[in-house]
């Protein structure tokens, strides 16, 4: 009997064992309806197209058919729909699922922070954490999901491809594009959007660009101040100093355009719309062989280029202008980029305008004049506008043309009414016009999988124009200053091996420069035109492998009109030690032939007194410069340390190019300076949050031999600047930046106390002491910025931001200077240009 119990238990054991391996069996989807049809009497309506290919787990025999519907609908790319208590309905309409995925580089299987993760046609999207990760839920089954990162081709992937299912996400790989050769090192540098090459330059996406403090747009020239060693004295992006350098001797590149001009409001904001400037590249040093013309730096904007499936655009206006921009695809080898922005300054203003207005016009015409006109006879209207517009057209995969267009205004109307003796009023209306046009064109070229194409070719006009009639003498002066520029680049990539690429070139261009002056009483009229040809060859081989990059290069440049030959090495390295520790060597000759003279006596109405003067190897030499630099990178969980120190000198500059305010002031001069220094940042970033600190020592002086002393510290010699700031992301879609500056101040020339003016016959002068001996006080402010995003439709973005400059209200003097005391000839009377105050902003944008 015991032994038939147990007999009996063990088949019982065997039989649920059995029970259970055969309900964990997997069997057609197509075969599993049909017997639930006949088990629980419903009725499936279904395509068997939709179910063919589907397997599934068998159920248990004891789950209701509300379990099994539940766990279909969990496990399976369809939706199961009671219609009522006997009819289902069988599809993949209105699927919604989660979607995951493990982004990484196809190179070294690292993953990637920062590559964004968009829903097509949609504004659905996020991106990817430090681990390179995203998870998003509530997807349409049957929508694309496109995956890119900058330097990396795009992906477009199935939802149901990315399912959610059993804890497991999708690995995808990224695969670097052949035309980039400089894979990005750090792709979340300081802020999202902003990223660093390993040849060291840093890339700006403004597409995918966060949040700095201050600022309610990624105002291009604005947003790499944030990187060290790159600032403006006088906090005006017209004025943007690279490790010391002047504004002029930064070469701006808007695709493959050279530009003469870079700021509206005469200087405050950028000109440039950073809605379709898809990518800013920032070069301090080691720039590439086929760039020079700018001892200082390199920045290349370059625009969208690519033909997009569908339409999209947006718009949106702050407080000083409103802008709109579009894509529109004409067809899949044709499309339009276009956009423009303007502002509304002459119809009302704003607070943000006032301020704008009251820092840029300061002890200009505008703000001091004759004490017999009063302020109710007095009136300005400006206004600016930018434009852009792209066509691109693809031949096919391998060959795409491009033609793009650029213009640029800012408009100045200075009206000052009168009395005359006949007590009639009469009113005489100064104008002051800036305006830079481009043209360009290119031809990119894929002949195969290893030699690649470029020829380009651009038109620059930039041009000011003023009339300023002056009341008190009955005397209209009229000033131009006009620069046509030409150029032609021919550039070849021969990509040797993995490791090797070769890239050869020719570069022609022709500048012509226009000066003229007129003064109607006493009549006066003077016009001076200069043109400069330039042939330039260039050449470079860059190695990169496992731990090493090496790109070394050479320009020889030829200056017809002087019958001057110029050679140019170029080299960048950077060997990585170890996974955490790199270091980096780069140099370069560069040279500039055009520079700006700062014309103190005919001064454009107070406001815009430099002028584009062109080489002639007399009394203005063509400028060259040699820098060197060394450093380090250490990169450990999400912290990077860089450090960097600095050597440049920069011969051929002259005193007019300086703005001096001493007895230098009026003097013909020829000479250099030499910058050197270190930089230092540190930056931590997570998830949610990137807070950086850096800090910049430089020691930047003169060398005049015919002055008297011979070596003086420069006008822009900023010992000591420290800049920090901390993003957060309080929510997924709401942002906030708080940041400050911290610097020296800039050095300026006192008068000899006691002695403080010099007559020399009916002129009387300042009389000055030992040049740049004094320095302003500190430059300290505090910005901040909130960033919210949000969904108005399932295509339609809105973002809103704030944004508030010198929170703190600081009264920074950027500038001062010395004048005779009209009231006192024997003294001087100190003036100071004050930075901006407290200037709040708003912005609101749409896109689609």
């Amino acid at each position: 009997m015991k032994r038939t119990k147990n007999f009996f238990s063990l088949f019982l054991i065997c039989c649920s064992f059995s029970f259970s391996i055969q309900s964990q069996e997997k069997l057609p989807l197509l075969d599993l309806l049909p017997q639930l049809e006949i088990k629980f009497d419903v009725k499936f309506s279904y395509s068997e197209s939709d179910v063919n290919a589907i397997i599934v787990d068998s159920p248990n025999e004891a789950d209701s058919i509300n379990k099994i519907i539940e766990t279909l609908n969990q496990t399976t790319i369809l939706n199961f729909k009671f219609l009522n208590e006997r009819y289902i309905t069988v599809s993949t309409i209105d699927k919604r699922i989660s979607i995951c995925g493990l982004v990484i580089t196809q190179a070294n299987n690292e993953p990637l922070l920062g590559a964004s993760v968009v829903i097509k046609n949609s504004s659905k999207g996020l991106i990817t954490n430090v681990d390179g990760e995203f998870q998003l839920a509530d997807v349409g089954i049957n929508e694309t999901v496109v995956i890119s990162f900058l330097g990396y081709e795009n992906l477009m992937v199935k939802a149901k491809d990315l399912r959610f299912i059993d804890n497991t996400c999708k690995t995808i790989v990224m695969q670097e594009k052949n035309e980039e050769l400089n894979q990005v090192l750090i792709s979340k540098f300081l802020t999202t959007g902003l990223q660093k090459r390993i040849d060291g330059s840093t890339i700006l996406n403004t597409e995918k660009f966060g949040i700095l403090p201050g600022l309610t747009e990624p105002d291009i020239l604005q947003s790499i101040q944030a990187l060290p060693g790159v600032e403006s004295v006088n906090e005006s992006i017209a004025n943007i100093n690279v490790r010391g350098g002047t504004n002029d001797q930064n070469l701006m590149l808007w695709d493959n355009i050279k530009m003469y001009h870079s700021g509206h409001f005469f200087g405050l904001i950028s000109a440039y719309n950073p809605y379709l400037t898809n990518k800013v590249v920032v070069m301090k040093n080691g720039t590439p062989s086929e760039f020079s013309d700018g001892v200082s730096s390199t920045i290349n904007m370059s625009t969208k280029d690519v033909i997009g499936d569908d339409f999209s655009g947006g718009f949106g206006f702050n407080l000083l202008h409103v802008d709109a921009f579009l894509e529109i695809p004409i067809s899949k080898k044709l499309a339009l980029h276009v956009s423009g922005r303007r502002s509304f300054t002459d119809i009302f203003n704003t607070p943000t305008y006032d301020n704008y207005f009251e820092r840029s016009f300061q002890d200009s015409e505008l703000t001091t004049n004759d004490d017999n006109i009063s302020e109710s006879n007095r009136s300005s209207e400006f206004y600016f506008y930018d434009y852009t517009a792209k066509i691109l057209f693809d031949f096919n995969e391998n060959h795409k043309l491009r033609a793009n267009i650029i213009g640029i205004s800012n408009n100045l109307d200075y009206t000052e009414s009168y009395t005359n003796n006949t007590d009639e009023t009469e009113s005489k209306t100064s104008n002051l016009q800036q305006e830079n046009l481009g043209l360009g064109t290119s031809w990119n070229a894929i002949w195969s999988d290893k030699f690649i194409t470029d020829i380009t070719a651009f038109y620059s006009k930039y041009n000011v124009d003023a009339t300023d009639y002056r009341i008190e003498t009955d005397q209209k002066l009229t000033q131009a200053n006009e620069v046509l520029e030409t150029g032609f680049k021919l550039k070849t990539n021969f990509k040797i091996n993995k490791v090797f690429n070769l890239l050869n070139g020719y570069q022609f261009s022709e500048i012509g420069i226009l000066n003229e002056t007129t003064v109607s009483s006493p009549s006066y009229s003077k016009t001076k035109k200069d043109v400069l040809l330039n042939h330039a060859l260039f050449s470079e081989l860059e190695y990169n492998k496992d731990n090493t990059y090496l790109r070394l290069g050479v320009r020889g440049n030829y200056f017809q009109k002087f019958d001057k030959f110029i050679v140019e090495p170029r080299l960048n390295f950077r060997q990585k030690l170890s996974n955490k520790l790199a270091i980096k060597l780069q140099g370069e000759f560069k040279n500039q032939s055009a520079n700006q003279k700062i014309d103190f006596q005919d001064d454009f109405l107070g406001v815009e007194n430099r002028r584009w003067i062109l080489a002639n190897e007399k009394d203005i030499p063509i400028s060259e410069s040699k820098q060197g630099s060394l450093g380090f990178e250490f990169k450990h969980n999400n912290i990077l340390i860089d450090v960097e120190g600095f050597y440049k000198v920069i011969d051929g500059i002259t005193a007019s190019n300086q703005g001096f305010y001493n007895n230098f002031q009026y003097i013909n001069a020829t000479g250099s300076y030499n910058v050197k220094g270190v930089e230092f940042l540190i930056n931590k970033t997570a998830n949610k949050s990137s807070a950086w600190l850096s800090y910049t020592y430089s020691i930047n002086d003169y060398k005049f031999e015919s002055f008297t002393p011979s070596t003086f510290p420069n006008n822009v010699d900023i010992r000591h600047s420290v800049s920090l700031a901390f993003n957060y992301n309080v929510l997924d879609n709401l942002e906030v930046s708080v940041g400050g500056i911290c610097r020296s101040g800039q050095p300026y020339t006192k008068p000899i106390e006691g002695n403080e003016t010099v007559q020399n016959g009916n002129t009387t002068t300042v009389n000055y002491d030992t040049p740049n001996n004094e320095n302003l006080e500190d430059f300290i402010r505090l910005d901040t910025s909130i960033n919210y995003n949000f969904n108005i439709s399932e295509s339609v973005l809105g973002v809103f931001r704030v944004g508030v400059l010198n929170i703190l209200n600081r009264k920074n003097s950027i500038n001062r200077y010395y004048e005779v005391n009209p009231d006192d000839s024997n003294k001087a009377l100190q003036i100071d240009n004050k930075s901006l105050g407290l200037t709040p902003n708003l912005s609101f944008r749409v896109k689609f």
